[in-house]
């Protein structure tokens, strides 16, 4: 969201209007605060589980999961946030935020279909992240897969691996995701993260360069939309919930609106880390909103 006109920047009134709700828009915006109130930082607290989006020097959106004990979400106050999660070094986080501070942060509860998004400046201190908040505001549950968390896997994490173009492991494990996270950004909002969910099959495969992600019915304010249609790029991350691996990808979006809602992803920059993160999650069921039951 931003100030360009009032509540909501251009790009998410534009989609606003092409979808129809601009005044239902209106009306759930004004859930949106900046502060961390002291049922927010409750939340935040008993959480294991976050996704940042942040940007690299060249402009190009990244989707980074963060992990931790409990606790590892900590309000300092009313308007910062501590993460105490190291980002890895092959993780493109961490040099992202040395080089600029827009940073999105998604935190999800898979247990409680409970989820927060929070985005503002934030910078690298000794023992992870500190994000000042300028956005802060839940999600309704939908499309959240019901997940319990089995527990933590020590041991080495894999070492990235880079290329540019989706290979056919790669596109079987997308083929069978029922979750992904969207990094998105905008110039007088900052970076985005936000989540999207469906049964396995949802994401569809259009070669070794290109995904489709359908755009369900959400909250209406559509902030990650709005943001792509202003700033065409967009970071991916599916995150394997039983055996830790991540595959984050970057690339070029692109909306339409007919004959249903879509982005398309057309992939510059690929990267498979082999136990990524060191949560492990059983499924329980899949959200009763996805559409094709």
């Amino acid at each position: 969201m931003g100030v360009s006109t009032g509540r909501f920047h251009s790009g998410e009134t534009f989609v606003q209007r092409m979808a129809g709700l601009a005044e239902e828009a209106e009306a759930v915006g004004r859930i949106v605060g900046d502060s961390l109130s002291p049922a927010v930082a409750r939340f935040l607290r008993e959480q294991r589980l976050a996704v940042a989006a942040s940007l690299d020097v060249a402009g190009r959106p990244w989707a980074s999961v963060l992990s931790g004990p409990a606790g590892f979400l900590r309000a300092l106050d009313e308007r910062r946030l501590s993460i105490g999660a190291i980002p890895p070094d092959d993780d493109p986080l961490a040099a992202n935020l040395r080089a600029r501070r827009e940073l999105g942060l998604l935190v999800l509860d898979p247990q409680t279909r409970r989820r927060m998004r929070l985005n503002g400046e934030a910078s690298l201190t000794r023992d992870g992240v500190l994000l000042r908040t300028e956005e802060v505001y839940g999600n309704c549950p939908k499309y959240i897969q019901k997940r319990v968390l089995r527990g933590d896997v020590d041991g080495p994490r894999g070492k990235a691996e880079v290329g540019s173009r989706l290979e056919a492991r790669h596109r079987d494990g997308i083929a069978r995701a029922d979750t992904l996270f969207l990094a998105s950004f905008h110039p007088d909002s900052g970076a985005d993260a936000t989540h999207r969910g469906g049964r396995p099959g949802f994401v569809q495969v259009a070669g070794d360069r290109r995904i489709v992600v359908p755009d369900y019915p959400g909250n209406a304010m559509f902030n990650t939309l709005g943001n792509l249609h202003e700033y065409p790029r967009v970071g991916v991350l599916f995150v394997d919930f039983e055996t830790g691996d991540t595959l984050q990808l970057t690339g070029r979006a692109t909306l339409f609106f007919e004959p249903e809602r879509r982005l398309a992803v057309e992939v510059d920059e690929v990267r498979e880390t082999s136990r990524g993160h060191r949560l492990r999650w059983d499924l329980v069921e899949y959200s009763p909103a996805n559409p094709g039951r």
